[in-house]
């Protein structure tokens, strides 16, 4: 096996770890979100569900407007520190990142406690109590997220898991379940909303926990020189600044990473926004290495300028997948909106899913597009989309094939919204498929082409929601989710044509959907033939199919990348 190969595979293992991690955490965190749903909507009717779910919908996409877009910013540039011998940075760039969306939050808090009335009257009615209750928890949501993020950056998925898939979700359970006991449905944006606080807390000491692991190892303060034989956090080699270059403890002239091959002949090496190639010739390796160091000095312009387009591409995407429930319970009513909150819980489970493949595989698409590993990213996208088929493609074509029984467990009034989550599952079916185009996108840092094709993600919602919710309902809703989600995932593989093509037509990808059709698609509709529908058919399709997945994936594993190749 060649050195190229053997580091290709290094880095598919670690992504594959963290990944690993994330599922455990995603499996968990899904089924706590849907008994939060589920118990709401069994405890109480539907218009206070409604209610509740347009207030929380307000909420995400207040978090992410405060948010500034810090969240991938922190990853984008401690995952390029790390790769260019520079972690000792991470100190200031949390200071720079963290401090204005903490600031924007409490202004936004603000905000929401002050127009708390007139945004319920938009609402229905009856949801400004939610909706401060909501505010007060703001900014500890922004403090949550911001310190995952930096420890992601620095392919620590644990924290992200116990935190906000596990410990927060479980919270608001026991939380919830204890309001629907009591009968107190006021207090129930409250007992949504509080685990955030210890969420933050927690948060932060478990960064702290990682900075300080990774202090020894780094060394040097922003911009200073690194000691030959420095390692990043978790041990990773990194690249050393000295006067011959970067060099990585070896003589110059040897690689540029460890775990990172050389920018090829022709390829831009620095990775920065805004890159472009430069052709190697004899003594242009020089010119390379201080490309690299010129484009790593981050100052504060340097990380709001790829923060905040992403920012605003953020809130397009949140207000795709939440402004869906605002806007039915705008056009069509409360009991729309509690309908297409529950049609699209499915969405939202598999979300999980699709998290714990895109937490791990961003630092790494980070670090390989700062090298120009571009046949790296390849193979690292098209084998994370057969992850994701894998992982997501059982779950929604189950789902597809059982949505009147699904549907009827949020209770006997939600079974209308059979055809609305079937449409949803048809259009993360391609979803998956299409993989993680728009995370590369950003990685590459071509934020601002990110937030153009999130904005013409959300126009294309807004436009369907507004033609079709009058007339169809959660049913119009649930298609103009699927043409937001067909714009936000074709334009990228577009754009990035000239940079690095991508397409999801490949082994792994074929391998991944047929195991997955034969098992949860045509063996589930022989059963529903030959039994009928219910739950007893749904349940006995489910575990069936699961074990001869499973066992077709084992036996695929090289060809998937989750073993050795062959």
């Amino acid at each position: 096996m060649t050195a190229a190969a053997e580091r290709e595979g290094a880095g598919l293992r670690r992504v594959l770890r963290g990944g690993a991690v994330n599922m455990a955490g995603a499996v968990v965190g899904a089924a706590l979100n849907l008994a939060v749903i589920v118990t709401i909507t069994r405890a109480f009717s539907q218009e206070t569900a409604g209610l509740l779910f347009s207030a929380t919908s307000v909420f995400l996409i207040a978090a992410v407007v405060a948010n500034l877009g810090a969240s991938d910013g922190l990853v984008y540039f401690i995952a390029r520190m790390r790769v260019f011998g520079r972690p000792g940075g991470v100190s200031w760039l949390l200071r720079t990142a963290v401090a204005p969306a903490v600031l924007v939050a409490c202004a936004l808090a603000v905000l929401l406690l002050a127009c708390a009335g007139p945004v319920a009257e938009g609402l229905g009615g009856g949801a400004d109590v939610y909706l401060r209750l909501l505010a007060v928890f703001l900014p500890f949501a922004v403090l949550a997220d911001t310190a995952l993020a930096a420890t992601r950056a620095h392919h620590d998925m644990a924290g992200t898991v116990l935190v906000d898939k596990v410990g927060r979700p479980l919270a608001q359970l026991a939380l919830v379940a204890a309001v629907a006991v009591s009968g107190a449905a006021g207090l129930l944006a409250l007992a949504w909303a509080g685990p955030y606080l210890p969420a933050a807390v927690l948060a932060w000491f478990w960064l702290g926990r990682v900075v300080r692991r990774a202090a020894p190892e780094a060394g040097g303060a922003p911009g200073e020189p690194v000691t030959p034989g420095t390692h990043g956090a978790a041990g990773d080699p990194v690249v050393v600044e000295t006067a011959a270059g970067p060099e990585t403890g070896r003589a110059p002239g040897g690689p540029v990473a460890a775990g990172a091959p050389a920018a090829p002949r022709g390829e831009g090496a620095s990775g920065a926004p805004g890159a472009t190639g430069t052709a190697a010739s004899p003594g242009g390796a020089e010119q390379v290495d201080a490309e690299r160091v010129e484009a790593e000095r981050v100052d504060a312009r340097t990380f709001w300028s790829f923060a905040l387009p992403r920012a605003v591409a953020g809130v397009a995407q949140m207000g795709v997948q939440r402004g869906g429930v605002v806007l039915v319970a705008l056009l069509g009513g409360l009991t729309g909106a509690a309908v297409f909150t529950a049609a699209t819980r499915v969405m939202v489970v598999g979300q999980f899913g699709t998290q714990a493949v895109l937490y791990a595989a961003q630092p790494r698409f980070a670090e390989q597009l700062a090298t120009g590993d571009h046949a790296g990213v390849r193979t690292l996208y098209q084998v994370g989309t057969a992850w994701l088929v894998s992982l997501l493609w059982p779950l929604y074509l189950s789902v597809l094939v059982f949505a009147p029984e699904v549907m009827r467990l949020f209770g006997p009034e939600y079974a209308a919204g059979a055809t609305a989550l079937a449409v949803v599952c048809a259009g993360q079916l391609t979803a998956a498929a299409l993989g993680m185009g728009d995370l590369v996108l950003t990685m590459t840092g071509l934020t601002r082409l990110n937030l153009v094709n999130n904005v013409l993600s959300l126009a294309a919602n807004v436009l369907v929601c507004v033609l079709l919710v009058p007339v169809a309902g959660a049913t119009g809703a649930a298609l103009a989710l699927v043409a937001a989600m067909l714009v936000r995932k074709l334009l990228p593989l577009w754009q990035l044509r000239s940079r690095v093509v991508l397409h999801p037509f490949s082994r792994p990808v074929l391998a991944a959907t047929a195991s997955a059709l034969t098992w949860f698609a045509a063996l589930p509709m022989l059963l529903e033939a030959l039994l009928g529908g219910g739950v007893a058919t749904l349940a006995m399709a489910v575990a069936s199919g699961a074990v001869g997945h499973l066992v077709t994936v084992w036996s695929l594993r090289g060809l998937l990348g989750l073993g050795p190749r062959r």
